[in-house]
């Protein structure tokens, strides 16, 4: 970690020269230039393709309205594969090369807090659309994101095991190595203690492991009444195959990183229940638009993290008007009073530039035609 501190420090010096260079010129371009890094190949494309998608029709949307002030928006993606240095290079290329002052991305965790440091250095706006760490913001003012925070989703788990679920008997799996299953498991054990359950087996692998089957004959050796499985979709999926395999018949329950498990897993993932920042069977007039306008372009129903790429842009949007300029300041300070509706729900931020909303908890079930999909449960609010 030091040593990347390091070298990002280095690159920020030499950053913030070049932006400072181009600020005059990026303040009478005739069009207002966005950086995108997203994960559109590699084990999680599902997230930034879908995010990307959810960006492209805000975009269109926007220009076809006038854009902004009269400028088009003009969005400039690039590929990290969900790879730290390939994030790295491409904060480097889209802010020196392309001259951009406000990005979005990337997507987890991992890879945004690789640029949050150069970001906040280099004077460049940045929104993450989805990642949930903590630590994501604690690089400074210039960094924002649009998802709830892994404390809070990991809480929202544990509670709805206990409280809607009405279970009192949990085991975990969870993956030693990543962050995000980290903080959520620590989360999500909390609230179920507070809500009168018991943690009966905890178990943990390794990021990229493919055999659990050991881990999940202990588990089912505790006789839970529920399993928390904190990881992304591919996993999960893998996961609960086997889990269902050996006999285990329990709710599972999780969080945001399932989305796409509807497209990408079968029956096993039945029963199956996990927080997220959206549902698309949602009754508000905002969310039945973006879903109406997401399957008019694209034919397929918008997930989370296209609801949150869309979101990320209306955010940029009203705060480069509210601003009155592309400067990157102005549209920090723009962005920091932040007070309105979006798809993903009502949201402000707080000091640490992290949204204040609620959640959902949502369903996997089979559709009228067999296909897997999810469905509303309930909202929980922070």
């Amino acid at each position: 970690m030091k040593r990347m501190l390091t070298k990002g420090a280095a690159l920020a010096a030499v950053m913030l020269m070049a932006v400072s260079a181009f600020a005059a010129k990026a303040k009478n371009s005739k069009e207002v230039k966005i950086g995108g890094i997203f994960p559109l190949s590699g084990a999680v494309a599902v997230y930034g393709v879908e995010c990307k998608n959810g960006i492209d029709l805000a975009i269109e949307e926007i220009n076809k309205a006038g854009g902004i002030d009269g400028k088009p928006i003009v969005l400039i993606s690039e590929d990290d594969e969900g790879n730290q240095d390939k994030t790295v290079n491409a904060f480097k290329k889209l802010t020196i090369k392309d001259k951009v002052t406000m990005v979005i991305g990337s997507l987890t965790s991992g890879c945004t807090m690789a640029i949050t440091p150069l970001s906040q250095a280099s004077k460049v706006v940045q929104i993450a659309p989805a990642a949930t760490a903590t630590a994501v913001t604690d690089a400074g003012d210039f960094v924002f994101r649009a998802c709830f925070i892994d404390p809070f989703q990991g809480t929202v788990g544990g509670r709805f095991a206990s409280e809607n679920l009405g279970k009192k008997r949990a085991a975990i799996l969870y993956d030693a190595g990543n962050d995000y299953s980290v903080g959520l498991t620590e989360n999500f054990e909390i609230a179920f203690k507070k809500n009168g359950g018991s943690v009966v087996a905890k178990e943990a692998y390794s990021t990229g492991d493919k055999d659990f089957n050991a881990q999940l004959t202990k588990i089912k050796s505790a006789k839970p009444d529920v399993v928390y499985l904190p990881d992304y979709y591919g996993t999960v999926a893998l996961i609960a195959s086997q889990l269902r395999a050996q006999g285990i018949d329990t709710p599972i329950v999780g969080a945001d990183g399932w989305d796409g498990l509807a497209t990408n897993a079968g029956d096993e993932v039945l029963n199956g229940f996990y927080s997220n920042h959206y549902a698309p069977d949602s009754t508000s007039p905002k969310v039945q638009k973006f879903v109406a306008a997401f399957k008019a372009k694209y034919n397929k129903e918008p997930n989370a993290f296209a609801a949150l790429g869309y979101d990320s842009l209306y955010m940029l949007k009203d705060a480069v008007l509210k601003a009155g300029s592309t400067d990157a300041k102005a549209v920090r300070d723009a962005l920091k009073s932040t007070n309105g509706e979006y798809v993903t729900g009502k949201l402000s931020f707080d000091g640490k530039r992290n949204p204040v909303k609620s959640a959902v908890m949502v369903e996997l079930v089979k559709d009228k035609q067999g296909k897997l999909t999810s469905v509303y449960k309930t909202t929980v609010n922070p």
